[in-house]
C-alpha cells in the first residue's frame, strides 16, 4: 500500500511549487525569505492576512511583529493559542516598504492559497483586513459593513475581520476587533451543531450560517 502523505507534506509541496513556479520574482527578489504559514495543519480555523511585513520577513513566520502580538491577545481572549489555528497570507513575500500587495500579486498567490485551505479543510476561514476579503468573498462587500459576521460561500464558511494592524492605527478600533474575535468560539459551536446545513443564499452565493 503506498504511503498516504500527510498534510504537512502537502503543505510543503505547495511551497515547492511557488519556488519552482518563481511566483512574483520581482518580490522575491525584494524579500529575506518566503513567509508560507505557520500553525496547525488539522486547524479548524484558519487565519488569511494580506502579505508578510518586516518582522514576518526576518524570521519567516507569519504575524511576529506588532500586529501578531495584538492577534496573540485576541487568540488567548478567545480561548485559543496559535497551536490551535493556522495562519497564513495571500501573498508569501513581503511588498517593498511594507506597501499594500498589488492585484496582479493576489491574483498570482491565490491558487496557492485556495490549496492551502483545500488541504486543512478548516470549519472556518477568518480573513484579516479587506485584502484576504475581497480575494476569498464575493466581490461588492465592504470591510466597514460585513466584519464580524459569518457567511457561507462555496460550502466554506467565512468570518470577516479588521486586520489587527488597524487597532495599532486607531485605539478605537481594538475593541471592535476584540468583539469581533469574540465570536469565533460561538461560530464555531454553531458550525459543530448544525454541521452543513446553511440558509438560504442570496444572489452572489452568500448565505447565513
Amino acid at each position: 500500500m503506498a504511503k498516504q502523505t500527510t498534510k504537512l507534506e502537502q503543505l510543503e509541496k505547495i511551497k515547492e511549487k511557488i519556488i519552482k513556479d518563481d511566483i512574483c520574482p520581482e518580490l522575491r527578489k525584494g524579500a529575506k525569505q518566503m513567509v508560507f504559514g505557520d500553525g496547525n495543519p488539522d486547524a479548524e480555523v484558519v487565519f488569511v492576512g494580506e502579505a508578510p511585513g518586516k518582522s514576518e520577513d526576518e524570521q519567516g513566520l507569519p504575524f511576529v511583529g506588532a500586529a501578531g502580538r495584538f492577534l496573540d491577545e485576541m487568540l488567548n481572549l478567545a480561548g485559543l493559542k496559535r497551536s490551535d489555528v493556522y495562519i497564513t497570507n495571500i501573498v508569501k513575500y513581503r511588498p517593498p516598504n511594507n506597501r499594500d500587495p498589488y492585484p496582479d500579486e493576489k491574483a498570482a498567490f491565490l491558487p496557492f492559497l485556495k490549496k492551502q485551505l483545500e488541504i486543512i479543510k478548516p470549519k472556518l476561514v477568518v480573513t484579516l483586513g479587506r485584502h484576504s476579503m475581497e480575494v476569498l468573498l464575493p466581490p461588492g462587500l465592504r470591510i466597514s459593513q460585513s466584519h464580524g459576521q459569518p457567511k457561507r460561500y462555496k460550502d466554506q464558511v467565512y468570518l470577516p475581520l479588521f486586520h489587527p494592524a488597524a487597532a495599532l492605527y486607531n485605539n478605537s478600533m481594538r475593541q471592535t476587533l476584540v468583539d469581533d474575535f469574540a465570536r469565533i468560539p460561538r461560530v464555531l459551536a454553531l458550525l459543530n451543531a448544525r454541521g452543513s446545513r446553511a440558509g438560504k443564499a442570496d444572489s452572489t452565493g452568500l448565505a447565513a450560517i
